[in-house]
């Protein structure tokens, strides 16, 4: 590595809580969820009841050709790091774009064009696809899109690891800048599985939580005693990433420096989370950012308000901060954008620089009554102080994959 410092440039977010960083952060702050119930063409027989649906017309974003060209987790893709370049002023055109990369994640790729070919396959016996159904579908197909709508030809790579591919995406762009390999990165991560086949399938695994009785909106209640079970949300969300120091040259807005990156696998089980795994990616990233525990204002949770799940990162938490787990603001957000699986860990990140951008730490959303087992320093209402000198953001994935990112105020 050539101890570059990375730097955090410029945002971009499309999901069910808005289409800009700010009003997410709007929504975050009111602690105004985006769960609802899905219309019936979405969730057709699958018994799934509740989602965080975006507010999304591509006819807005694309000219008609275009957009049926492209899955909608692309779509979301390109809307997202259109805003990002944007906000960090940066214009590929006019810099070096053999030194700007792409680091996406995705868990189901385009899932929407894979629906409609097993639809048309075995619904309707007609073998007359698309002819570009195998590039709007592939994994890589949204970063890939990102790539050439913009001239990227730096370092490019493609994450899937389920819940933790954007913050892996995010953590990995941080090491190709780090490593003198690009000067800037394109990171995050899109996620458009809100579809029958796919919910279906969610609702075989019976992690899905039924809605509400009383409001369908708050069926998302990471650690609380009624939490029963995590609610899928789609969109994407964009980061852009550079050399700290050409960054400032330029006379680039500098929203955080990111400052360590954890990535480990527990190796023990597919689907049920490992505490010591979590412990060691929540460590490896403070020993990178070279902060003591103490040094951490906030923690955006993973809770995906599955029963198994809050307890064990609640119980990594206390074991890597001890008794600063007593005051350390820790929150879930999943509970009000729902959890995008692969673009997540981008969302989430997105969320967790809220107390650098708005002086506001979220909330976790319908957290009522508390777990006792889940024994950490909720915030329950969206809280104002002091800016935090750091914050991190966990993703825990099925597979066992752990990503930890911790970011400094700039």
């Amino acid at each position: 590595m050539t101890g570059r410092r990375v730097a955090i440039t410029g945002t971009g977010v499309v999901c069910a809580l808005g289409a800009r960083p700010t009003e997410l952060y709007a929504s975050l702050a009111a602690a105004r969820p985006g769960v609802r119930r899905l219309p019936e063409p979405v969730t057709l027989g699958s018994g799934v009841q509740v989602g965080a649906l975006a507010d999304w017309d591509p006819a807005a974003h694309f000219k008609g050709p275009e957009a049926t060209a492209l899955d909608r987790v692309s779509q979301f893709a390109l809307f997202a790091a259109g805003q990002a370049l944007a906000s960090a002023q940066l214009d590929p055109q006019s810099a070096d774009r053999e030194r700007i990369g792409v680091y996406w994640g995705t868990g189901m790729g385009g899932a929407h064009t894979l629906e409609a070919s097993y639809a048309s396959v075995y619904g309707k016996n007609d073998f007359r696809l698309r002819p570009l159904s195998v590039v709007m579908a592939m994994n890589n197909a949204a970063g890939s899109n990102v790539a050439v709508k913009w001239g990227l030809r730096g370092p490019f790579a493609n994450f899937s690891t389920a819940c933790s591919s954007s913050a892996m995406a995010i953590g990995e762009g941080m090491r190709a800048i780090q490593g003198g390999r690009a000067d800037a990165v394109v990171a995050g991560g899109a996620e458009a599985l809100l579809t029958p086949g796919i919910l279906a399938a969610w609702q075989a695994l019976r992690t899905l939580a039924p809605a509400d009785a009383a409001d369908p909106s708050t069926s998302c209640k990471p650690f609380d005693q009624k939490r029963a079970g995590l609610v899928l949300g789609e969109g994407a969300a964009a980061l852009v990433l550079e050399d700290e120091a050409k960054a400032r040259a330029r006379g680039a807005p500098i929203l955080a420096i990111l400052a360590g990156y954890g990535n480990t696998c527990d190796a023990a089980h597919m689907s049920k989370p490992d505490r010591d795994g979590q412990v060691r990616a929540m460590k490896q990233a403070l020993a990178e950012s070279g902060l003591a525990p103490e040094a951490i204002g906030y923690i955006n949770a993973h809770g995906t308000a599955t029963l198994v799940g809050d307890v064990v990162e609640c119980e990594a938490i206390r074991a890597v901060f001890g008794e600063a787990a007593a005051r350390i603001p820790v929150s879930s957000t999943k509970s009000m954008h729902g959890h995008l699986l692969g673009g997540a860990g981008a969302l989430e990140m997105l969320a967790a620089l809220m107390p650098f951008q708005e002086g506001v730490i979220p909330p976790t959303a319908n957290l009522v009554s508390p777990d006792p087992a889940c024994a950490v320093r909720h915030v329950t209402k969206a809280e104002r102080g002091e800016i935090p000198r750091a914050i991190m953001s966990n993703s825990f994935a099925f597979g066992g994959s752990n990503v930890v990112l911790i970011a400094e105020k700039s």
